[in-house]
């Protein structure tokens, strides 16, 4: 696990600036965190209804996790989205699809605002699958969001994704989808090598 505090990522969009991400600090980031997961807005991310000491407890569960991270990401030094990058053979799905080498799984939640700007989700994505093909291992990112959760699938969409089908989880009705680097790189123009 990288070091709490220490900026793993960084990528700059030429029209909203520079966006970062650091490893979540458990303990000093939770207050922040648990402000946005339990917001009307992040209903999809499924901790609406934790406590502080439960958000706490589920990030230091993913900080000791060696198939998961969480990683709290800045635009232009301030706090404003929170991404997970886990090993799908392992967590989430772990049994319910046939795994590839070097399939990465993602979620991503950006900090609920009353001031939205234009085209801030959609960096915010392409800011994280950046990110995930920085490593050269990463073949396919594989996310898995809620049926009913329409922006979301847009957003995949624009940055590449592909639905493949539907997944029944205990928790959701899930829409299985991937993106390849090349299918990354088409939909953005972002280049990862």
């Amino acid at each position: 696990m990288t070091t709490t505090g220490t900026t793993v990522f960084t990528r700059t969009d030429e029209k909203l600036g520079t966006f970062s991400l650091r490893p979540v600090d458990p303990a000093a980031d939770a207050p922040l965190l648990h402000t946005w997961v339990t917001h009307p807005k992040s209903v999809f991310y499924l901790l609406q209804d934790a406590t502080l000491a439960d958000v706490e407890r589920e990030f230091a569960t993913i900080a000791a996790s060696p198939h998961h991270d969480a990683y709290l990401g800045h635009h232009n030094g301030e706090p404003a989205f929170l991404t997970e990058r886990y090993n799908p053979r392992h967590v989430e799905l772990a049994g319910l699809y046939p795994h590839r080498p070097g399939d990465i799984g993602m979620h991503f939640l950006c900090a609920p605002t009353d001031t939205p700007v234009h085209g801030f989700t959609r960096a915010v994505i392409t800011t994280v699958m950046a990110m995930l093909f920085a490593d050269p291992a990463t073949r396919r990112v594989v996310v898995e969001p809620d049926v009913r959760n329409t922006a979301v699938h847009a957003l995949n969409e624009a940055v590449g994704f592909r639905v493949e089908q539907t997944l029944t989880k205990p928790e959701k009705e899930a829409l299985l989808s991937f993106c390849t680097r090349e299918q990354f790189e088409a939909a953005t123009g972002v280049t990862t090598a």
